[in-house]
């Protein structure tokens, strides 16, 4: 009779398909099972590993990135492997994985922004959050993108915690920056920047607000800023208010925002400017480039189930302006051979099964956490339950997996050598950590980042040569 699944003698090997937060709390779950001997090798696209931690976390907030102290020591585990520099769906595909892990977890966020869907977003100065988040934290994806700080007034289109950390990147002085992590090439051009007024854009009122207290405290401590709120726009109706009872969040943002209302104003050089109840309906552009968008006021209304949406007036209004940041949502973007609803932009599950996107049915083996499952909610704790509740799943279906594959552990290596990937282990990257950590020690900031892939590959190059 052959050894259970998970036993030591038929350890349990999962894939991992991604290594940001999702990914790592997942590990340390499966890592923490007792009597469960498992194998798991992480996957990631990038040679860097920690996802948003590393490339969604503004550089002013080093103290969150700290949790990559966790993430290390799980990466160091003797039963556990890094591959970076490894793109699912071309350098090892759906089907390859498939037949050398017994289960496979996707926990590959959502790496794409969701659209406004009205006229002229696609104008020269219409850009995503996601590709400005990116540039400015040294993503290997973006380091070449252009953008136009040479106006004066930016408007940031959604007041999430995203939005609220573009804002906060726009308006605060280089020169603090130049104390993070920050890549140089966005510091270099926010040293340049004429931005002297941002504008943020929420569709309801200050109740429905998604960004955190802490987020919106921040700016009161920005020097040289005036922070603009019209007492009017913090006017509750009777729905709105009632909500607040028992958000202690929502009702902090309220009191904290009609503070910033009580406040004078000192006719700072700087002003963040936050505007309720209006909705973009054109970005307004000349010759190809923005020029100025378009906004219409709203009045909330309340759906069938009980949410309260915004619903148009007719009162427009144009704010003049050089550039449009949308930050309205995110989307998981689709893998081959992986079930994806396209309406939603997530991985289709129940309870962190992948499940067929025709017909519900589950696919055995299969798994996702974090972003790709929920949508874009929560902070990065907020993906440590999320991970353990889809590892239950996983844990529930072990007796119903089909015999492990009896492959060699070097069998996923030999595949990588044979079609000359690069792959990057974990020792390599803590080459380019370190790398990275000397050259900011230099300059008395936390590391300087590498951000162009080639780079990358070659410092990992020149120091595995000594």
């Amino acid at each position: 009779m052959s050894a259970p699944l998970g036993s030591d003698e038929c350890p349990l090997r999962v894939a991992i398909i991604g290594a940001g937060p999702a990914g790592f709390y997942a590990a340390e779950a499966l890592l923490k099972q007792p009597g469960l001997a498992v194998h798991i090798d992480f996957i990631n696209r990038l040679p860097t590993p920690y996802g948003l931690v590393r490339e969604g976390v503004a550089p002013d907030h080093q103290s969150i990135k700290s949790v990559t102290r966790v993430y290390a020591k799980l990466a160091a585990g003797t039963t556990v492997r890094y591959f970076g520099n490894v793109t699912f769906g071309h350098d090892l595909t759906h089907e390859e994985i498939k037949a050398r892990y017994d289960q496979i977890i996707y926990a590959v966020g959502a790496q794409s922004d969701r659209r406004m869907n009205i006229p002229g977003e696609d104008l020269v100065g219409s850009q995503p959050a996601t590709q400005f988040v990116g540039w400015y934290n040294g993503h290997p994806d973006y380091p070449d993108l252009v953008f136009d700080l040479s106006h004066e007034r930016v408007v940031v289109v959604g007041n999430g915690n995203v939005a609220m950390d573009v804002a906060r990147i726009l308006l605060t002085d280089p020169d603090e920056l130049a104390k993070t992590d920050i890549a140089d090439h966005a510091l270099t051009a926010l040293r340049a920047s004429r931005v002297r007024e941002v504008v943020m854009l929420g569709r309801r009122g200050p109740a429905q607000a998604a960004f955190t207290n802490p987020e919106l405290k921040e700016f009161a401590a920005i020097p040289d800023l005036d922070v603009l709120v019209t007492a009017a726009e913090l006017e509750l109706d009777p729905l709105s208010a009632a909500s607040l009872v028992g958000d202690k969040i929502s009702a902090r943002n309220v009191e904290l925002l009609r503070g910033y209302a009580a406040k004078p104003l000192t006719n700072a050089p700087k002003r963040f400017v936050m505007r309720f109840f209006y909705s973009p309906v054109e970005v307004l552009g000349t010759n190809g480039y923005v020029t100025g968008l378009k906004i219409e006021r709203n009045t909330l209304v309340q759906a069938p189930n009980g949410d309260l949406r915004p619903q148009g007036t007719g009162e427009f209004e144009t704010l003049t302006c050089g550039m449009v940041i949308r930050s309205v949502g995110y989307r998981s973007v689709p893998l081959p051979g992986v079930p994806y609803n396209h309406t939603i932009g997530l991985i289709p599950n129940v309870a962190g099964r992948v499940v067929q996107q025709e017909n519900g049915e589950p696919v055995l083996g299969e798994y996702v956490v974090g972003w790709a499952k929920r949508g874009p909610s929560g902070v990065i704790g907020t993906n440590k339950p999320d991970a353990a509740a889809t590892v239950v799943a996983m844990l529930e279906d072990l007796p119903h997996l089909p015999a492990a594959p009896s492959l060699d552990e070097r069998d996923i290596l030999d595949l990588l050598h044979k079609r000359e990937v690069a792959y990057v282990t974990y020792a390599d990257w803590r080459l380019l950590d370190t790398h990275e950590i000397a050259l900011g020690a230099a300059q008395g900031r936390p590391r300087v980042k590498v951000t162009r892939l080639a780079e990358m590959l070659a410092v990992i190059r020149q120091a595995r040569n000594g």
